[in-house]
């Protein structure tokens, strides 16, 4: 069996450069979690929340899965928005997109892909929503581009159309969703411009 020993010998060099920086970062990161961010992102290994946005561990809480997408019945991810809304007392939830995203890629494709095209539908059904204007689209790739945007704003309303997020905002809590982009290619942020808070 495979022990992948360079893994741990990686975070040992690590950790031990983080200590040598910072002798009480672990002891100090190890007494509490205050985030004040929840970052929904997809799961592409090009995507690294905490060093998108030049944050340290602790910086961020996070939830990835293909597509950053936020489904009304995926217990894990409400199960993410709720501790962080609720223990964690986030301030902002962020659902970060990126151009060039396999998720996207395959939903646009008129082919079986297996058990994802289950979680897949729910892109299709961005697509349908939005047709008229991505079809007008000549450009392959642009109309590539506008549903990677079109599929985060849709899921920044989904977050804000939890209970869980409701409830916040009924509550008074000082809540933002926010919607962003990142461009794999030059490593930059995008807003795109779809905050909302209660």
């Amino acid at each position: 069996m495979e022990t992948l020993a360079n893994l741990f010998e990686a975070n040992k060099k690590w950790a031990q450069e983080i200590t040598k920086k910072q002798p009480n970062f672990f002891k100090e990161l190890s007494k509490q979690q205050t985030p004040k961010y929840l970052w929904i992102g997809c799961s592409d290994s090009r995507v690294p929340a905490n060093e998108i946005v030049n944050l340290p561990p602790g910086g961020i809480f996070v939830h990835r899965n293909i597509a950053n997408l936020v489904v009304h019945t995926d217990l894990n991810c409400l199960s993410v928005i709720q501790y962080a809304v609720e223990v964690l007392n986030v301030q902002h939830i962020i659902v970060c997109g990126h151009y060039g995203c396999g998720g996207i890629k395959a939903a646009m494709e008129n082919k079986p892909h297996g058990l994802i095209d289950n979680w897949l539908r729910h892109i299709k059904d961005i697509y349908r929503i939005h047709k008229t204007e991505l079809d007008a689209l000549e450009d392959e790739e642009e109309r590539f581009r506008l549903l990677c945007e079109k599929n985060v704003i849709e899921q920044v309303t989904n977050v804000c159309e939890t209970t869980i997020v409701q409830k916040a905002w009924k509550a008074g809590k000082k809540l933002s969703v926010h919607g962003w982009m990142y461009g794999i290619e030059d490593g930059i942020l995008k807003d795109m411009g779809v905050c909302t808070t209660n």
